[in-house]
């Protein structure tokens, strides 16, 4: 856990207090009862691992920021009553490595959130050179291993920003733990046999699973969500997949399938929905649900 002092998006000017709520304040917010905790969870997937960490212990308040169809948060906008849930909670659990640089002038104006950070000090594998904006590629959760790792940083953060509530946050993290621990057995279980081991994927989300299961992307479809391959790119992708003889073509269920549809047509590939856990209902179980979903489609896929 830090304070916001020391978060990565240090260094970034501050918005124009026109832009905030009620001028240069903070939006009005109903005074909380004595000991009351409000955690604020940046995007789904954080929102799920702390409702399994901190949901149901008296006193604390788990909420998610964004909307859930937000996805991976790409040029995502908060809006007025964002920006007020900011202002309300007492920590705010974000995943880190880049993902959340929508709140980057936002987050410097409200001084009472303490920072628990998902990815610090994790094993993240990088996309560009270090020291570029955006080296990291922030999908750590879509490895069961991975996510077990931010459940371990989210409850040890939680529990040193309320040490009142420490003893709870872990066992509850164990016990979560241990279902996420059960998820990855059986994954490799069912996965690490099976021959077919390139796939092509929709976006640069599951380069984690595929470190973790020893799959091989050899091609993405979309290097950022929601912008069509050009015609070279596409051509490249054709080519790639004929040449390696890949069957299966992953897209996701946050995006339209038209370019890996045209991948399969030109190739004979069949395209499967590989969901990388980012949206999905507010349930303690969501995530699982999610994998193991995702192991039944794989285990089609590459056999």
């Amino acid at each position: 856990m830090r304070t916001l002092a020391g978060w990565f998006f240090g260094g970034v000017a501050l918005f124009a207090c026109g832009l905030l709520a009620g001028g240069c304040g903070q939006a009005d917010v109903p005074k909380k009862a004595a000991g009351a905790v409000t955690i604020l969870t940046s995007f789904h997937p954080m929102h799920i691992m702390a409702l399994n960490i901190a949901g149901g212990v008296p006193g604390v308040t788990v909420q998610n920021l964004t909307q859930p169809t937000a996805g991976c948060l790409h040029d995502y906008q908060l809006s007025p009553q964002e920006l007020a849930a900011l202002a309300d909670a007492d920590i705010l659990v974000v995943n880190g490595a880049g993902m959340e640089s929508f709140l980057a002038k936002a987050i410097s104006q409200y001084p009472q959130l303490k920072l628990v950070e998902a990815s610090r000090g994790l094993d993240l594998i990088l996309e560009k050179p270090a020291g570029e904006e955006g080296a990291a590629n922030p999908h750590v959760w879509v490895s069961p291993a991975g996510a077990m790792a931010q459940v371990h940083k989210i409850a040890d953060g939680l529990a040193g920003a309320d040490p009142t509530h420490a003893a709870q946050y872990h066992a509850n993290a164990n016990t979560y733990l241990a279902r996420l621990e059960a998820l990855g057995k059986k994954m490799h279980a069912e996965l690490d046999a099976l021959p077919n081991r390139r796939i092509v994927t929709m976006h640069e989300a599951f380069p984690y699973f595929a470190r973790e299961f020893k799959l091989a992307i050899a091609s993405v479809i979309e290097r950022e969500p929601g912008s069509e391959p050009s015609a070279g790119e596409l051509a490249e992708t054709i080519t790639a997949v004929r040449a390696s003889g890949i069957k299966a073509v992953f897209a996701e269920p946050q995006y339209p399938a038209k370019a890996a549809e045209a991948i399969a047509r030109e190739t004979g590939a069949t395209v499967y929905t590989l969901d990388p856990a980012v949206t999905g209902p507010a349930e303690a179980d969501s995530y699982l649900k999610t994998m193991y979903q995702n192991l039944d489609v794989l285990r089609r896929a590459l056999k």
